[in-house]
């Protein structure tokens, strides 16, 4: 019986991350939990402990280089190897970009981007020497669309798709397969601070007519983590009820 598979999974703590752990631990994987908020981390280690899985908290600040790689460290002295590592967490400093400030700007480009790079780069050797690995990193519709007074988010989440791309170039030869999944407009924290007028503004645009939910993204997530996408490298994967068909 082969052992099983490590996950790194950022933003764990709520949302798309939490639910995105919970379907990779139903698959029998071993899920280490990244985040700030670590007594929330410890509520979804003991959700999957409580559902038969396995799964561990660590602290993770991705504006911080020395913390993901303080984080990359103790995730792999705990576990020996990262298989899967889902590029999930994220924040949002909106503005009008004429008033955005460039310290806005650059800290959403900081946790979005650079840090879902510096943290592959912390953990892509572990799949090397695997030769098998899966990258997954959650963008958004906006990073395809653009969004006023996003210009921040958007930039940050357009760049994840050229670097999955890149990424999925270097590291094809290793059979590791970098993804991206690009959500649209998700039931979460994040798209609660949306005006109700704002809400029924973009519902009509969804052809689906529903807002998405954190499982629609964890299912996408779980199948691209899987052997079943062993041939799909390179790809964004639009989880948006039909609002973007790029």
């Amino acid at each position: 019986m082969n052992p099983p598979r490590i996950a790194l999974v950022t933003g764990a703590s709520q949302g798309i991350g939490r639910a995105c752990a919970l379907a990779l631990a139903t698959q029998g994987v071993t899920v280490a939990l990244a985040a700030r908020n670590f007594p929330k981390l410890e509520a979804v280690a003991e959700e999957i402990a409580a559902a038969g899985g396995t799964a561990r908290p660590f602290l993770l600040d991705l504006a911080s280089e020395d913390a993901i790689k303080g984080c990359a460290k103790a995730v792999l002295a705990e576990f020996g190897a990262v298989h899967i590592l889902v590029n999930n967490a994220g924040i949002t400093k909106d503005g009008l970009a004429l008033r955005m400030k460039a310290a806005d700007f650059d800290d959403v480009l900081r946790t979005n981007l650079t840090g879902a790079f510096l943290l592959t780069q912390a953990t892509i050797s572990s799949m090397m020497k695997a030769r098998w690995g899966r990258v997954v990193n959650i963008t958004s519709v906006v990073g395809e669309t653009g969004a006023a007074g996003q210009a921040n988010y958007a930039a940050s989440k357009a760049g994840l798709i050229g670097l999955t791309k890149s990424l999925a170039r270097e590291f094809a030869s290793r059979n590791i397969t970098v993804n991206a999944v690009a959500p649209g407009f998700i039931e979460t924290a994040m798209t609660a601070e949306l005006t109700e007028a704002q809400r029924t503004a973009i519902l009509p645009q969804i052809p689906l007519a529903r807002y998405g939910s954190d499982a629609d993204i964890a299912a996408a997530v779980a199948f691209l983590a899987s052997d079943s996408a062993g041939y799909i490298t390179g790809h964004t994967l639009d989880v948006n009820g039909g609002l973007y068909m790029g």
